[in-house]
Protein backbone atom coordinates (compact mmCIF):
# COMPACT_ATOMS: atom_id res chain seq x y z
CA UNK A 1 0.00 0.00 0.00
CA UNK A 2 2.67 2.54 1.00
CA UNK A 3 2.68 5.52 3.35
CA UNK A 4 0.86 7.95 1.07
CA UNK A 5 -2.07 5.63 0.38
CA UNK A 6 -2.30 4.66 4.05
CA UNK A 7 -2.37 8.35 5.08
CA UNK A 8 -5.20 9.02 2.64
CA UNK A 9 -7.17 5.96 3.80
CA UNK A 10 -6.86 6.83 7.50
CA UNK A 11 -7.78 10.48 6.97
CA UNK A 12 -10.97 9.41 5.17
CA UNK A 13 -11.89 6.82 7.80
CA UNK A 14 -11.18 9.22 10.67
CA UNK A 15 -13.86 11.60 9.40
CA UNK A 16 -16.48 8.94 10.25
CA UNK A 17 -15.53 8.65 13.92
CA UNK A 18 -17.03 10.20 17.04
CA UNK A 19 -13.81 12.00 17.98
CA UNK A 20 -15.27 13.62 21.09
CA UNK A 21 -16.16 10.26 22.68
CA UNK A 22 -12.93 8.62 21.53
CA UNK A 23 -10.89 11.51 22.92
CA UNK A 24 -12.61 11.28 26.30
CA UNK A 25 -12.00 7.52 26.53
CA UNK A 26 -8.37 7.80 25.44
CA UNK A 27 -7.64 10.58 27.94
CA UNK A 28 -9.16 8.55 30.76
CA UNK A 29 -7.13 5.49 29.76
CA UNK A 30 -3.94 7.57 29.46
CA UNK A 31 -4.40 8.97 32.99
CA UNK A 32 -4.34 5.41 34.36
CA UNK A 33 -0.89 4.62 32.95
CA UNK A 34 2.24 4.69 35.08
CA UNK A 35 3.91 6.86 32.44
CA UNK A 36 1.31 9.58 32.93
CA UNK A 37 1.15 9.24 36.72
CA UNK A 38 4.94 9.51 37.06
CA UNK A 39 5.39 12.39 34.58
CA UNK A 40 5.61 15.98 35.74
CA UNK A 41 6.28 17.69 32.38
CA UNK A 42 4.08 16.49 29.52
CA UNK A 43 4.09 17.55 25.91
CA UNK A 44 0.75 17.20 24.15
CA UNK A 45 -0.44 18.56 20.81
CA UNK A 46 -3.23 20.89 19.83
CA UNK A 47 -5.73 18.90 17.72
CA UNK A 48 -6.45 19.90 14.19
CA UNK A 49 -9.53 18.81 12.33
CA UNK A 50 -10.58 15.35 13.42
CA UNK A 51 -7.53 14.51 15.55
CA UNK A 52 -7.81 13.09 19.04
CA UNK A 53 -8.28 15.98 21.49
CA UNK A 54 -6.14 15.74 24.63
CA UNK A 55 -6.75 19.27 25.88
CA UNK A 56 -8.86 18.10 28.83
CA UNK A 57 -5.55 16.94 30.37
CA UNK A 58 -4.80 20.61 31.03
CA UNK A 59 -7.25 20.46 33.93
CA UNK A 60 -4.68 18.35 35.82
CA UNK A 61 -2.91 21.09 37.78
CA UNK A 62 -0.38 18.60 39.19
CA UNK A 63 1.34 18.52 35.78
CA UNK A 64 3.13 21.04 33.59
CA UNK A 65 2.03 20.95 29.96
CA UNK A 66 3.81 21.93 26.78
CA UNK A 67 2.77 22.34 23.16
CA UNK A 68 4.95 22.10 20.06
CA UNK A 69 5.92 25.11 17.98
CA UNK A 70 7.47 24.73 14.53
CA UNK A 71 10.52 26.79 13.64
CA UNK A 72 12.10 25.93 10.30
CA UNK A 73 12.58 22.15 10.28
CA UNK A 74 12.48 21.89 14.06
CA UNK A 75 9.80 21.24 16.61
CA UNK A 76 10.22 23.35 19.74
CA UNK A 77 8.72 22.68 23.15
CA UNK A 78 6.76 25.58 24.70
CA UNK A 79 4.99 25.84 28.08
CA UNK A 80 1.21 25.99 27.86
CA UNK A 81 -1.68 26.40 30.29
CA UNK A 82 -5.43 26.44 29.54
CA UNK A 83 -5.81 30.20 29.46
CA UNK A 84 -2.69 30.95 27.40
CA UNK A 85 -3.07 32.64 24.05
CA UNK A 86 -2.42 30.70 20.86
CA UNK A 87 -1.83 31.72 17.28
CA UNK A 88 -2.38 29.97 13.94
CA UNK A 89 0.80 28.42 12.59
CA UNK A 90 1.80 27.88 8.98
CA UNK A 91 0.59 24.26 9.31
CA UNK A 92 -2.94 25.30 10.29
CA UNK A 93 -2.43 24.27 13.90
CA UNK A 94 -2.51 26.35 17.05
CA UNK A 95 0.85 27.18 18.63
CA UNK A 96 1.67 28.87 21.94
CA UNK A 97 3.14 32.35 22.14
CA UNK A 98 5.42 31.29 25.01
CA UNK A 99 9.15 30.97 24.52
CA UNK A 100 10.56 27.46 23.97
CA UNK A 101 12.32 25.59 26.76
CA UNK A 102 14.93 22.84 26.69
CA UNK A 103 13.15 19.70 25.50
CA UNK A 104 15.02 17.42 27.89
CA UNK A 105 12.85 18.59 30.80
CA UNK A 106 9.95 16.67 29.23
CA UNK A 107 9.07 13.33 30.89
CA UNK A 108 6.31 12.26 28.52
CA UNK A 109 5.45 13.13 24.92
CA UNK A 110 2.00 12.31 23.60
CA UNK A 111 2.73 12.03 19.89
CA UNK A 112 0.11 12.60 17.18
CA UNK A 113 -0.33 9.80 14.68
CA UNK A 114 -2.59 8.87 11.83
CA UNK A 115 -1.81 5.20 12.42
CA UNK A 116 0.62 2.90 14.21
CA UNK A 117 1.85 -0.58 13.52
CA UNK A 118 2.40 -3.69 15.61
CA UNK A 119 6.05 -2.73 16.12
CA UNK A 120 5.13 0.67 17.62
CA UNK A 121 6.09 2.76 14.63
CA UNK A 122 3.76 5.66 13.89
CA UNK A 123 2.52 7.14 10.69
CA UNK A 124 2.59 10.91 10.94
CA UNK A 125 1.69 13.59 8.46
CA UNK A 126 4.96 13.30 6.54
CA UNK A 127 6.97 16.32 7.68
CA UNK A 128 9.35 14.41 9.96
CA UNK A 129 9.08 17.05 12.70
CA UNK A 130 8.28 14.61 15.50
CA UNK A 131 10.86 12.04 14.37
CA UNK A 132 13.57 14.71 14.50
CA UNK A 133 12.28 15.96 17.87
CA UNK A 134 12.10 12.47 19.39
CA UNK A 135 15.43 11.23 18.05
CA UNK A 136 17.45 12.48 21.01
CA UNK A 137 15.00 12.82 23.88
CA UNK A 138 14.76 10.50 26.88
CA UNK A 139 11.05 11.14 27.55
CA UNK A 140 8.56 8.32 27.22
CA UNK A 141 6.67 8.43 23.93
CA UNK A 142 2.99 7.47 23.76
CA UNK A 143 0.43 7.47 20.97
CA UNK A 144 -3.30 7.51 21.80
CA UNK A 145 -5.27 6.04 18.92
CA UNK A 146 -8.37 4.15 17.97
CA UNK A 147 -7.78 0.40 17.49
CA UNK A 148 -8.88 0.35 13.84
CA UNK A 149 -5.82 2.46 12.97
CA UNK A 150 -3.33 -0.13 14.17
CA UNK A 151 -1.91 -1.92 11.13
CA UNK A 152 0.55 -4.70 10.44
CA UNK A 153 2.97 -2.06 9.10
CA UNK A 154 3.04 1.68 8.48
CA UNK A 155 6.09 1.28 6.24
CA UNK A 156 8.71 2.71 8.63
CA UNK A 157 11.90 4.17 7.24
CA UNK A 158 15.34 4.42 8.80
CA UNK A 159 14.70 7.80 10.47
CA UNK A 160 11.31 6.85 11.96
CA UNK A 161 11.29 6.72 15.76
CA UNK A 162 9.60 3.87 17.62
CA UNK A 163 6.98 4.81 20.23
CA UNK A 164 7.23 3.33 23.74
CA UNK A 165 3.53 2.68 24.22
CA UNK A 166 0.30 2.70 22.25
CA UNK A 167 -2.94 3.42 24.09
CA UNK A 168 -5.92 2.25 22.08
CA UNK A 169 -9.68 2.25 22.30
Amino acid sequence: MGKQRLRKLVKEERKKLDIKTLSYKLVEKLKLTNEYKQAKNIMIFYPKGDEINLLSLLEDKSKNFFLPKIKGDNLLCCPYAQEDELYDSCFKTKEPLSEPVEKNIIDLVIVPALAVDKNNFRLGYGGGFYDRFLSDISAKKIVCIQAEFIFETVYPEIYDIRIDKVIKI
